[in-house]
């Protein structure tokens, strides 16, 4: 008998939460990570009493009760609700593509019959433009924006912040990225339509804490210079990293955009009065800004804390040993992890799951959902 059932080899999100139902099956379990702290990519660092997210804004929102009332259960989560701000040039824009937006681009709409009629009047005019090029179906995101909410919106709030984003023209990405684009006819800043949403209460270290509670963990462990005595460890070993990595990058390295982030602490107590601003105008070398206080102070209590802690965001391609973001999920990249996956499938005592060893980008419900489905919760 080994001294564990499980080696769970990653402390974010889906680490934390297999180890936690585990643990309640009654099986034994040990957590390594590499880095310092626990939390993966959702960890907050606490300056100025305020809760960092130091690996970018991390908003749960879910419409599966189940997985609401689970992560409530460990902590309670505030009422948050995502209402981002676009900025573009001199003017600032709300965000998702709602009544509000339409009147601030249009300033003579003010009804959704109006709305409709100016968006309808601009993708007809880029249906045609297809035509004209022998096109029936669009083949770049730039043709499904163009045909799905028109130039002005397109050019102000979509090019240049994508442009940034993914490091290519709009004319050079697939266009399933933005095929979920979200439009509406009613005065609604609720960027997610999900019936929960919201911070946990004192910060996300709060719910990795409370998921690892009673878990052993080694932090400062890096299992792909250890995994020979690791795994001797354990019964089995759940991998909630890279891939590639995992196999010594021997078919090829998959990619990946990253971001780089400068924070800092301003004296103020207030600095742009939201948590998220885009920044759409390509001149500008961020994609966005975050005020973190904003996630868990509302109203007037930001100024219950006199300074303010913001982060730029600057997205870039992922070299080795920066911190991967975003799977670039094109032809090439999907058929490289398919033989990283089949290899993996081959394994009998691993467990591969989580954004990484899915190449995947997931919300963070759907990473408790998957783990609920190993459980057969």
């Amino acid at each position: 008998m080994k001294q564990y059932d499980y080696l769970i080899v990653g402390s974010g999100l889906y680490g934390a939460t297999f180890a936690y139902l585990a643990r309640h099956k009654g099986k034994k379990c040990l957590v390594v990570d590499r880095r310092s702290h626990s939390g993966g990519n959702v960890y907050c660092e606490n300056v100025e009493g305020i809760n960092v997210h130091k690996y970018g804004a991390h908003i749960f929102h879910t419409n599966n009760k189940k997985v609401w009332n689970f992560v409530n259960s460990i902590v309670e989560f505030n009422r948050y609700t995502n209402s981002p701000i676009a900025r573009y040039k001199d003017k600032l824009f709300n965000l998702p593509f709602n009544m509000n937006t339409f009147h601030e681009i249009w300033p003579d709409v003010y009804t959704p019959l109006q709305a409709e009629a100016r968006i309808d009047e601009q993708k007809k005019a880029a249906l045609e433009k297809m035509k004209v090029d022998g096109v029936e179906i669009p083949r770049n995101l730039e043709e499904q924006a163009l045909i799905l909410i028109g130039e002005d919106i397109y050019h102000a709030l979509i090019e240049g912040y994508t442009e940034k984003q993914w490091g290519r023209h709009c004319s050079e990405l697939p266009p399933f990225i933005i095929k979920r684009l979200p439009v509406r006819l009613v005065f609604d800043n609720n960027y997610f339509n999900a019936l929960y949403q919201g911070i946990p209460i004192g910060g996300y270290n709060k719910l990795i804490d409370g998921l690892l509670d009673g878990v052993d963990v080694r932090l400062n462990c890096d299992y792909l210079m250890h995994r020979g005595e690791l795994n001797e460890l354990a019964e089995k070993v759940v991998y909630t990293g890279a891939l590639d990595e995992f196999f010594d990058f021997s078919e090829g390295k998959l990619q990946y955009r990253t971001v780089r982030f400068e924070t800092e602490i301003l004296e103020e107590p207030n600095y742009q009065g939201n948590a998220v601003v885009n920044y759409t105008d390509r001149n500008v070398p961020y994609t966005r800004v975050i005020e973190h206080k904003h996630f868990e102070h509302f109203g007037q209590t930001v100024y219950d804390i006199p300074r303010t802690v913001v982060s730029k965001e600057f997205s870039m391609e992922w070299k080795p040993g920066m911190e991967p973001y975003y799977p670039v999920n094109d032809e090439t990249n999907v058929a490289l992890y398919g033989r990283y996956r089949d290899r993996a499938n081959l394994i009998p005592y691993m467990q591969f799951g989580g954004r990484l060893a899915d190449y995947a980008y997931y919300d963070m419900d759907r990473i408790i959902e998957n783990v609920f489905t190993l459980f057969n919760i």
